[in-house]
C-alpha cells in the first residue's frame, strides 16, 4: 500500500505551539531600506579604516545587503509550514528515525560572525513519519537567523515535538564558531557539543545512549 500524504492540521493545533514554531518571526514596523543597510556597510567599511568609495570595495555594500537576503532568509520561513506533511505509513515502525551529519552554517548573535557544523536529529514517530528532507530543512530554518548553539538546539526539538507530537526527540549539534576561532582565544577546530531530548530519549537513558552511539558509528 502506498504511503498516504497527510497534512498538518494547522486550524485546530496551530494555538498549541510556541511562537517561533507557529509562524516567522514579524518584521520590524520601521525596518531599515536596502539603501539605507548599504549606507551602514559604507559606515562599517570606514570604520575599518578603508575608502567606501575605493574601486575595489565600491559594489562591496550591495553584494553584502544581498548576502544577508540569503543568510538570513530564515526570518522569512515557517517551522510549522515545513513540517506540513507527514506519512501515514501501512507497517507499524517502532523505533526511531535518526538523520545525521546534516550540515549547517549560522552566524552567532553575540559578534554576528559565523558557526558551521553538523545537526543529528532522531525522533520517535507515533503514526506521522515526516519527509526526511523535511528535518534537513527545519534546520535549515533556524540556521539562517541569529542564534545562539544553544538556542538553536533548543527551537529544533520544539518544532519537531509540538508539530509530529512524537513519542521522543533528540537533537544534538556540533559547530565551530568563528568567534572563538578567529578572534578572542583564537582557538581554531575547537567544536561546541549541545544535545537536548524530550519524550522518551529524556525519560530513558539507554535511549540517548543508542543515539549517540548511531552518530558515532558513521563517523568512524
Amino acid at each position: 500500500m502506498d504511503a498516504i500524504v497527510k497534512p498538518w492540521p494547522k486550524q485546530s493545533s496551530a494555538q498549541s505551539l510556541s511562537d517561533h514554531v507557529r509562524a516567522a518571526p514579524q518584521p520590524l514596523e520601521n525596518r531599515p531600506t536596502r539603501e539605507q543597510a548599504e549606507e551602514a556597510v559604507r559606515t562599517l567599511i570606514a570604520f575599518a579604516g578603508d575608502n567606501p568609495a575605493r574601486e575595489g570595495v565600491l559594489e562591496t555594500p550591495k553584494r553584502v545587503v544581498e548576502a544577508y537576503e540569503e543568510m538570513f532568509r530564515g526570518y522569512t520561513e515557517c517551522p510549522a509550514d515545513v513540517l506540513d506533511k507527514t506519512f501515514a505509513e501501512s507497517e507499524a515502525y517502532d523505533d526511531f528515525v535518526l538523520v545525521r551529519d546534516i550540515t549547517f552554517n549560522s552566524h552567532c548573535e553575540h559578534h554576528m560572525m559565523p558557526f558551521f557544523g553538523r545537526a543529528h536529529v532522531a525522533y520517535r514517530p507515533v503514526d506521522r513519519v515526516v519527509g526526511l528532507s523535511k528535518l534537513a530543512r527545519l534546520v535549515d530554518v533556524y540556521a539562517h537567523r541569529l542564534q545562539t548553539q544553544e538556542h538553536m538546539n533548543a527551537q529544533l526539538v520544539t518544532a519537531i515535538d509540538e508539530i509530529l507530537k512524537p513519542k521522543g526527540v533528540a537533537v544534538m549539534i556540533e559547530a565551530e564558531h568563528m568567534c572563538m576561532s578567529i578572534r578572542g582565544v583564537t582557538k581554531p577546530g575547537a567544536l561546541t557539543v549541545t544535545t537536548q531530548f524530550r519524550g522518551s530519549f529524556k525519560d530513558d537513558p539507554n535511549e540517548q545512549i543508542r543515539f549517540m552511539t548511531s552518530i558515532r558509528a558513521g563517523q568512524r
